[in-house]
């Protein structure tokens, strides 16, 4: 069956072509396996919350936009007829009937790992003057002062608040209070008429997302969403998105332009029920305790490759949001994330906390991020526990305040044939995982973490084998391009001397030779004592990187370099070789020859537990039997343009 729905339709009609639905959500309702909701042009402000889902792969139920059209789903609302209060500060009283139960103009930024900020709140709502966000002011008399405003400025990983100056940019501002009955906004417009132009209003928590868990294959293709004012998504949260799955399996979510969420524009994580902010609202256990429940409470609710997880995300524009283009817990395991274009997430700044970034996952068992360009974020990629299976291949990073972060995992996690562009380019956090014919321009941050035990898996489940805490090393670091650009951030400056950070970590002959020699093998404390193994080998360095102490094929040059830039929708790679580095000589890479981490013992492979294939490089060319480090199959000195993404 196939429903229509059009903006000059009747939610009486039948939703043929002939006598289509008004709103969406009402096809929602009615939707069962096997149909499809065509929507033709217009804008539907509205939150779809659909009733049911299909039954597997090939019964779905698919919401599309109707062949050569362009519809959009916001979860705003038009405000008209501001009055005037004095210079360019406007009033509109609203009633809270148009709010619902659920006021974002009330509801606060807030949960569990929020830091900033603690001198005022930050509320769900937003303002919207021709569709661009406006700022929210601290107090009324913020709000008049236009010139200055709150910003979050980044200095490596530590945070400051300062009142900033910006006398050469217009400030729009919006301030608001809630009272029984109403809420009033006044808006500071500038030199704006808000009576003559478009001014929306967040109204809706989500745009596409069913308020029930266990809603299965659905397929979302080909909208704009927009403007929804979700809440803060930590992983000991509920993870409501503008777009979202609520817990459920085999979603694909594709060709669809997402933008304006208050903080996550797809979420594919868990749900309250696993726990919602307990850490912030009680304070009984630490958030880490509180992360460590919800994996066994979502064990005990069905978290498992048959019920949870398994979406497709692709072919998606997802800019202009508050915290994540996409988050997920648990309900990201098994998943595809490809040729995304992700950009402009956690840059506004109105708030901070330590779960930003243009994707940030927990527990993304057997997942593959491939193909994706993600740039100016605050974070390009953070994934986070139990990272085990995990692909990261053939993705553009560049211009992030950080391109990628690793953190409290144990492997196999393969990162293989990217480009990571950025000044800060690596924040390794964890073990076992395996950079592969990468290149890496900027810094690389290696810690330890050994007061957070976090869980692994036995191959390909979520059931959990174990816990250990994080001793650094047992990675594999093989045939990448080091370019050693210098951050210039951080205090100190997090130097660009990956591998040289190795260095107090051992090779494997070293390894063994040294727990044996006092008997460690029995002791826990001679794991912890003794730097775990790290194989590197192949790797070509410049500037500020240099070789691993026991590196026996490594290539030092100077000048090399990798900058990107678009051009009419294409993004291109401009790479700069010195001579020494083309006629650089690497051995291959195999499932094979990267072995197995210590603590999870599986293989770096597939999903499907078959080999991963080196022999192809980032643009897909075959790596003959000269291989060289990098991610493309030849290297010749000079300069090289390559085109690295298309829209």
């Amino acid at each position: 069956m196939i429903y229509h729905v059009s903006i000059y339709g009747n939610d009486q009609n039948t939703g043929s072509a002939e006598a289509p639905f008004r709103t969406i959500n009402h096809a929602a309702q009615v939707a069962v396996a096997g149909d499809t909701v065509q929507v033709h042009e217009g804008t539907y402000r509205e939150w779809v919350d659909p009733k049911f889902g299909g039954t597997d792969e090939n019964c779905r139920i698919v919401y599309e936009a109707a062949p050569g059209e362009h519809p959009v789903i916001k979860g705003s609302e038009i405000v008209t007829d501001w009055e005037r209060v004095e210079g360019t500060v406007w009033k509109k009283v609203l009633p809270n009937a148009m709010f619902g139960d659920w006021n974002p103009y009330s509801q606060k930024v807030e949960g569990d790992w929020l830091c900033e900020p603690i001198t005022h709140p930050v509320h769900l709502g937003d303002v919207y003057i021709n569709g661009a966000s406006m700022y929210e002011a601290e107090s009324m008399e913020a709000l008049y002062r236009a010139e200055k405003r709150t910003v979050w400025v980044q200095n490596s990983l530590k945070y400051k608040t300062e009142m900033v100056a910006h006398p050469e940019q217009t400030v729009y501002q919006w301030f608001a209070e809630v009272d029984a009955d109403t809420t009033t906004l006044w808006c500071n417009f500038q030199e704006v008429d808000p009576n003559a132009s478009l001014i929306e209003i967040n109204v809706r928590k989500s745009c596409f997302y069913p308020s029930r868990s266990g809603i299965n294959y659905i397929t979302l293709r080909g909208f704009e969403i927009a403007q929804a004012a979700t809440p803060w998504n930590p992983p000991t949260g509920d993870q409501v998105g503008m777009v979202g799955v609520h817990w459920g399996k085999g979603w694909i979510i594709e060709n669809n332009r997402l933008h304006d969420a208050k903080t996550s524009a797809i979420s594919v994580g868990k749900d309250g029920t696993t726990g919602d902010n307990e850490a912030s609202r009680f304070g009984r256990k630490s958030g880490h305790r509180y992360q460590s429940e919800a994996v066994f409470l979502g064990l005990r609710m069905g978290w498992s490759k048959e019920n949870v997880g398994s979406h497709i995300i692709r072919n998606n524009e997802i800019y202009d949001c508050g915290q994540n283009g996409i988050v997920g817990h648990m309900g990201c395991a098994f998943c595809r994330i490809e040729h995304n274009h992700i950009y402009n997430i956690a840059k506004k700044r109105e708030f901070w906390g330590h779960e930003l970034g243009g994707i940030k996952f927990h527990a993304p068992i057997d997942t593959v991020i491939e193909n994706n360009n993600i740039h100016d974020c605050s974070l390009g990629t953070w994934l986070d526990w139990q990272v085990q299976g995990m692909r990261i291949t053939r993705n553009v990073y560049h211009h992030n305040d950080r391109d990628l972060m690793i953190e409290v995992t144990h492997g196999p996690c393969t990162v293989d044939n990217n480009l990571f562009l950025s000044d800060f380019a690596l924040d390794n956090h964890a073990q076992g995982t395996a950079f592969v014919h990468n290149v890496f321009a900027g810094s690389m941050r290696l810690w330890k973490v050994l007061d957070r035990a976090t869980p692994y898996h036995f191959p390909h489940t979520t059931e959990v084998a174990g816990y250990l805490p994080v001793y650094g090393g047992d990675d594999r670091i093989l045939n990448n391009l080091m370019i050693g650009r210098d951050s210039g951030t951080g205090t100190p400056k997090p130097a660009a001397n990956f591998c040289s950070n190795y260095n107090e970590f051992n090779t494997p002959e070293e390894y063994y030779t040294k727990l044996n020699s006092r008997n460690r093998l029995h002791e826990q404390s001679g794991f912890v004592r003794t730097g775990q193994a790290v194989l590197i080998d192949g790797n070509a360095y410049a500037g500020h990187a240099y070789p691993f102490r026991a590196e026996q094929n490594a290539t030092v040059a100077s000048g090399m370099e990798a900058t990107v830039e678009e051009q009419n929708g294409e993004w291109i790679l401009t790479l700069q070789i010195p001579e020494a580095i083309a006629k650089a000589k690497c051995t291959p890479v195999t499932t094979e020859r990267l072995g197995t981490p210590r603590v999870t013992e599986e293989p770096y492979e597939n999903p499907d537990g078959t080999p991963i294939d080196f022999t192809k490089d980032f643009l897909g060319e075959a790596r003959t039997e000269c291989v060289v480090p990098g991610p493309f199959a030849s290297l010749a000195a000079g300069e090289r343009k390559i085109t690295v993404w298309k829209r």
